[in-house]
């Protein structure tokens, strides 16, 4: 059974305003996503979910679901801030979105198959979605057994301001042991640091990071939605926690529940964090079509 892609593009992108998900960057409009679906088809994934804000379904239907029409299945479901489990309401005040791992959860009706998660922004590379492909075609059917692609904390870097990332922990054979998800990382005087609390701390240039690229299988459903519960509990005063993916794979990684691989990539990550960061995208872009890794036009 081939795997399935699941595009995380409920955000509005506060940080570079506007629906950055529906910005054209190539040479034809093509956004972010279409070179992630374009190599995720050439990786081996079956069909495509999307997870979005009903807000801008109209939009998003005509945009973007309109061009893979006749290229790969594809499914919409929707995040909304009052999807939550029975006896929950939405705490007064809260307007911040639940989190990546919310966004997830959104999915468990209409995925059956190992999936991987992405975010609509980012851009992978070819080889990203190839390895995580082959790795999800090749699990059983135990479950519990997790992957996720790891960038190099370097390449993932913007110039334009500081970056979140899930930073990672290994053991000897490969397998995650630890991930914190770290919201200010930047490059200061030629190193990497991230900020805790007050303190700015030093990481080493390679350390692998996780850019939201998880490959599970259907049984995290059910374990993201016990530990959802609890999240909710815990956090009941704070408008603004978030329910991370970093959170619950360290909690199942902690307590034994889930072994994660971390995967090996040659791609280099970019994105567009901000809206000083267009121009070098679309750069980059151009210069990978040059270079043969992707046609002038995608569909």
């Amino acid at each position: 059974m081939k795997p399935t892609l699941f595009v995380l593009a409920a955000g509005m992108g506060s940080r570079y305003g506007g629906l950055k998900q529906l910005d054209g960057l190539g040479p034809n409009g093509e956004t972010i996503m279409d070179y992630s679906i374009y190599d995720a088809i050439r990786g081996g994934f079956g069909k495509v979910v999307f997870v979005i804000r009903h807000m801008f379904e109209e939009d998003f239907r005509e945009k973007v679901l309109k061009k893979y029409a006749d290229v790969i299945p594809v499914e919409l479901v929707f995040q909304e801030l009052d999807y939550l489990p029975e006896g929950f309401t939405v705490p007064e005040g809260r307007v911040k979105p639940w989190g990546t791992n919310h966004a997830v959860l959104m999915g468990k009706d209409v995925i059956k198959e190992p999936f991987a998660v992405i975010n609509a922004d980012d851009f992978y590379g070819r080889d990203s979605f190839a390895v995580i492909a082959k790795y999800l075609s090749n699990l059983s059917d135990k479950g519990n057994d997790y992957c996720m692609v790891g960038y190099r904390v370097g390449n993932t870097l913007s110039e334009s301001g500081s970056v979140s990332r899930g930073i990672c922990e290994t053991n000897a054979d490969g397998q995650l042991t630890g991930v914190v998800e770290r919201t200010q990382i930047e490059r200061r005087d030629g190193v990497v640091m991230y900020k805790d609390g007050e303190e700015w701390i030093a990481v080493e240039e390679n350390t692998p990071v996780s850019m939201n690229m998880w490959g599970f299988t259907p049984d995290y459903f059910a374990h993201s939605e016990e530990y959802f519960i609890n999240f909710l509990r815990e956090n009941a005063g704070n408008i603004k926690a978030e329910y991370f993916i970093p959170l619950i794979v360290n909690h199942l990684i902690t307590t034994g529940k889930s072994t994660v691989k971390v995967l090996d990539t040659t791609s280099k990550w970019f994105g567009v964090t901000y809206a000083e960061d267009r121009p070098a995208v679309v750069e980059k872009i151009r210069n990978l079509i040059a270079a043969g890794e992707y046609p002038e036009k995608l569909f």
